[in-house]
């Protein structure tokens, strides 16, 4: 079925009601609605019948990266940060912190260089650094929309520029699907392509000058800024109660360590690397392990880490509610050829040299509107492979645009898995840190249009 313009409706309708209801999950449930009753007027279905059965459908869907594997890992990296914040090992790291960082620069750039550090997966980077920064940023009266601005800006543009990480190992695997890349050589191709996702590059960059004070805090980054050193509010709204981790101790009597922060963090990375960067099975020994080591060291009942456990699962409901109908939202979009639309509505206009900066502008509106980053590269990657090949074009070169557009969209859209598990981990709201670094983000958007523009005429 051609829907045409029709497929723009649903992601826009989206973004719009975010704007005007200032919340995710009602947005993107009407669009979701909206979507299928089009479908349903095309095809002759029952809408709400297709909404049931396509939403039991997403929701179990078992792949790596689907949304079971989604669930597991976010409702897991809850399950561990609950576990390390109520055994005083955050606290203590805060405290070890803070005898080194000395000013509001040091903090910011503290927290830019942990997001580098944590970049076996953005999932982890997102929720780790900006709890762990948390109090630290607070000392300092640095409002939390800056925070959330440097843990987004580290988190999926910095997992997609790392030699290894969930995205590098995802892709790598779509590059051999894709015949970008020989079989068994996916992840060897993947870094000969880093060099071209600009975005990824040029976030990070950005990211720094601003947290160094390089370049001046503008918009409403400032005006936050200048809200919380008036002795204003931290946070610009207020955040959702029921999202939050319980942050009192397992055992008053007992003094948090800074080793019961560390070794959950070592035991986290370190499995994720031993199983082949498996996100989902490095967050599973990672839990257990920090589970019998605090048990051993009687910072807690089994029962109290037990009880720990499932509430840090409880605090990520709100966050991967929101994740489903966003996942929702992609089959729709992919339902109703959102990608091909637009890709051939773009392609036919431009020259081997244009085609990088018209791949990375198009499909970053996509990913924008959408919130899909794996799910659109899983669609656009054998779309455009054979589309550079036949205009002569580097074909690397339009596969990092396509990864760059990915990452901006999981930076820009106000619903996407980095945003929502951003303003998790900060304690904040997602629509007021999404709109306060959008000028920042469109920042980055123009330069890497420049340099694809460059690198397309030159590579």
């Amino acid at each position: 079925m051609d829907y045409g313009a029709l497929c723009l409706i649903p992601p826009l309708l989206v973004i719009i009601l975010s704007i005007i209801l200032r919340s995710s999950f009602e947005a993107l449930l009407i669009g979701c609605l909206v979507g299928f009753i089009i479908i349903s007027f095309y095809s002759g279905t029952n809408f709400f019948t297709d909404f049931v059965d396509s939403l039991m459908r997403v929701i179990g869907d078992g792949s790596s990266g689907g949304s079971v594997w989604v669930i597991l890992v976010c409702g897991l990296y809850g399950s561990l940060i609950a576990l390390m914040v109520r055994s005083g090992g955050l606290i203590k790291f805060g405290e070890w912190a803070l005898r080194y960082i000395k000013t509001k620069k040091a903090a910011l750039m503290g927290t830019w260089v942990m997001g580098l550090l944590i970049f076996l997966d953005d999932y982890l980077s997102a929720l780790a650094v900006g709890i762990t920064m948390r109090k630290i940023t607070d000392a300092f009266k640095i409002p939390r929309e800056k925070l959330a601005y440097l843990v987004n800006a580290t988190a999926a543009p910095w997992s997609v520029i790392a030699p290894i990480s969930t995205w590098t190992i995802y892709v790598g695997a779509l590059l051999v699907i894709a015949k970008a890349a020989p079989q068994g050589q996916g992840l060897q191709t993947y870094w000969k392509m880093i060099p071209f996702i600009c975005y990824g590059y040029l976030a990070v960059i950005v990211a720094a000058l601003f947290a160094s004070g390089i370049l001046p805090w503008f918009g409403k980054l400032k005006k936050a800024s200048e809200r919380s050193e008036a002795g204003g509010s931290l946070t610009a709204s207020l955040f959702s109660a029921t999202s939050s981790i319980d942050v009192s101790p397992l055992n008053k009597e007992k003094e948090g360590k800074l080793l019961y922060f560390v070794v959950p963090m070592a035991v986290a990375l370190a499995a994720t690397i031993f199983f082949d960067i498996d996100a989902l099975k490095g967050v599973i020994i990672a839990v257990a392990v920090t589970m019998l080591y605090y048990w051993f060291m009687k910072v807690g009942s089994f029962q109290q880490l037990s009880e720990t456990m499932f509430s840090g699962i409880n605090s990520m409901v709100l966050a991967l509610a929101i994740l489903m109908m966003s996942f929702l939202l992609k089959e729709i979009n992919q339902r109703m050829g959102l990608t091909v639309y637009v890709l051939q509505a773009v392609t036919p206009y431009v020259s081997k040299e244009l085609l990088p900066v018209a791949v990375f502008i198009s499909l970053a509106l996509i990913s924008v509107t959408t919130g899909s980053s794996w799910g659109l590269y899983a669609v656009a990657l054998p779309l455009i492979v054979p589309l550079a090949q036949q205009l002569d074009g580097n074909v690397l070169l339009n596969c990092g645009a396509v990864i760059s557009a990915g990452a901006m969209g999981s930076n820009a859209c106000p619903f996407s898995d980095a945003t929502i598990l951003t303003s998790q981990s900060c304690e904040s709201n997602p629509l007021d840190n999404n709109f306060s670094q959008l000028p920042y983000v469109a920042i980055v958007f123009v330069l890497s249009c420049i340099a694809y523009v460059v690198l397309g005429f030159t590579m």
